[in-house]
C-alpha cells in the first residue's frame, strides 16, 4: 500500500507522490523559488501533459528538450522558471537512467547507512546538501526508508517532531507550522545580516 503523502495538497498529485518515487524526486527538485505545494504538484502536471498518470525516467530523459520546455511552460507553468527546470528534470532523469536504469528506488534500495544514501542524493543533478538532507528526511519520516543513521545524516531535518521542511508536511496544519518556521528563520537571518 502506498504511503499517504500530502505535499501538494491536491488529492491526485499527492496520490502520485505516494506511489511514485520518481515523482517525489522531481517534486523535491522543483522545490525552489516557488511554494512547496506548487513544486510537489509539478510531477502530476508533467505526467498529465505526457498523456499518462505516471512518470518514466527513460521517457523524460529521451524527450525532445525543446518540446519538454514547452510542456513545462504551458499555462499554468510547472515552475516560475520552466525552461531551466525542464533542463534540470531531464538531467535528473538521465542520471537515473545512466546510474540506476531509470529506477528511482534503486537510489536507496541497497544502502546500508544514512551517510551512504546522503552521498547518493548529493550526486543527483540539482541536489545540493540541503535539498539532499530534506529528501533523506522525507524518505525516513514519510516513506519508510530508514537506513542506519538516517536521522543523523539528514541533520536537523531528521529531528523528530520538527516542522522545518517538506519532510514534515502531512496536511494543512503541519504545512502552516513549516511556513511559520521558515518565516522565523528568514526574519532571524535578515536581522543577523550586516547592515
Amino acid at each position: 500500500m502506498s504511503p499517504e503523502i500530502r505535499l501538494a495538497q491536491q488529492p491526485e498529485a499527492d496520490e502520485l507522490l505516494g506511489r511514485s518515487p520518481l515523482a517525489d524526486l522531481i517534486g523535491m527538485l522543483l522545490d525552489q523559488q516557488i511554494p512547496m505545494e506548487w513544486a510537489f504538484a509539478g510531477p502530476y502536471t508533467i505526467a498529465q501533459r505526457l498523456g499518462g498518470d505516471d512518470l518514466d525516467a527513460h521517457e523524460i530523459a529521451a524527450y525532445d528538450p525543446e518540446a519538454f520546455v514547452e510542456l513545462l511552460s504551458a499555462k499554468p507553468a510547472v515552475h516560475r522558471y520552466p525552461g531551466s527546470m525542464a533542463k534540470r528534470v531531464q538531467q535528473l532523469c538521465q542520471y537515473l537512467v545512466d546510474e540506476y536504469d531509470g529506477d528511482a528506488t534503486a537510489l536507496w534500495r541497497d544502502v546500508a547507512t544514512g551517510k551512504e544514501l546522503l552521498a547518493r542524493l548529493n550526486a543527483l543533478p540539482g541536489f545540493g546538501k540541503q535539498k539532499s538532507q530534506i529528501f533523506l528526511a522525507l524518505l525516513g519520516k514519510q516513506l519508510g526508508v530508514r537506513p542506519h543513521g538516517w536521522r543523523e545524516a539528514a541533520g536537523a531535518y531528521g529531528d523528530e517532531g520538527s516542522y522545518r521542511s517538506a519532510a514534515d508536511i502531512t496536511g494543512p496544519e503541519s504545512l502552516a507550522k513549516v511556513r511559520a518556521f521558515k518565516q522565523e528563520a528568514k526574519a532571524a537571518a535578515k536581522k543577523a545580516a550586516p547592515k
